[in-house]
């Protein structure tokens, strides 16, 4: 007897053995009969015995056949009862996940996609750290980390899943006082909010033309949420994510005209970790539906 046979075959023994014809076997696995008898012969063949006699009426089970039946059904059962245990480990993922994203990412964008993740995967607890850093993916003190530039670390995996729009935008009360800007020019003649030590915004007027200096400024910090609480609370004409008008219908976007390239959203995590159950389902779940928040 070969001690190492092929464990699927067993299925086609105890339907055949149950329906006593290799077509009403068949019809009952949703196989080819000629399929059927390819693997009774096989078993036969692995096992050493014969399991059936072929007759003009279908199939006898043989002595052998009979006593291997129990044995065949516990293998049955334990098939099955193999398959409900993997059923609820799938509806049971539970653990930690450590998420880390920038401050307007997981002030505004992350909650309601976290809601949606929780009602699907209760098991999972999510911690969250607000953050530009890509080192702390990297020292393993977050799980994924949703970055706008991409990690050039070889122990990383990133997957770009979407470009985030950004704009000029001021509050209404603001654009009453001062006016509304027409042409990229007046901005010179604005309020301006930008950045304290990032110099992206001086870099972007001075493609223009128009060569700045941190003066032009009014308000300056490099903190975003600081940004986006600066421009509704009037203080000027500001720079920021486009999805953070959602959040204030006071606040508008002004010059739609302006060349402002969007900036990429990229899902990352460490190459190690994803073979983690619990981080893999979240990593997918973001990869899914955060495109759809931006």
């Amino acid at each position: 007897m070969n001690t190492s046979f092929d464990w699927g075959l067993v299925r086609s023994f105890l339907a055949a053995l149950e329906h006593g014809s290799l077509l009403g076997a068949a019809r009952a696995l949703q196989a080819s009969q000629p399929t059927l008898g390819r693997h009774i012969a096989e078993l036969e063949s692995q096992l050493g015995v014969l399991l059936f006699e072929r007759t003009g009426r279908g199939l006898r089970p043989t002595e052998a056949a009979r006593q291997l039946a129990e044995s065949a059904r516990l293998m049955e059962a334990g098939a099955h009862q193999l398959a409900r245990a993997a059923s609820r480990t799938d509806e049971m993922i539970s653990g930690t996940v450590r998420i880390t994203a920038s401050q307007p990412v997981a002030c505004y964008l992350l909650p309601p996609v976290l809601a949606r993740l929780r009602q699907q995967h209760p098991g999972i607890q999510v911690e969250l750290v607000s953050s530009n850093e890509v080192s702390n993916l990297l020292r393993r003190e977050a799980d994924i980390a949703l970055r706008m530039v991409r990690p050039d670390q070889g122990s990383l995996v990133a997957q770009l899943i979407g470009e985030v729009p950004l704009c000029a935008c001021a509050s209404q009360g603001y654009l009453q006082r001062r006016g509304t800007p027409l042409e990229p020019a007046d901005l010179l003649g604005h309020e301006l909010i930008g950045s304290d030590r990032q110099d992206l915004l001086l870099k972007g007027f001075a493609a223009m033309g128009y060569p700045v200096t941190p003066a032009h400024f009014a308000f300056r910090t490099d903190d975003l949420i600081a940004t986006w609480e600066a421009v509704r609370a009037g203080l000027g004409i500001g720079f920021t994510a486009q999805y953070l008008l959602r959040q204030d219908a006071r606040v508008q976007r002004v010059l739609p005209q302006l060349p402002i390239p969007a900036l990429p959203m990229w899902l990352a995590v460490h190459q190690e970790i994803r073979t983690s159950r619990r981080i893999r389902t979240v990593y997918d779940f973001l990869a899914a539906e955060m495109p759809g928040q931006f």
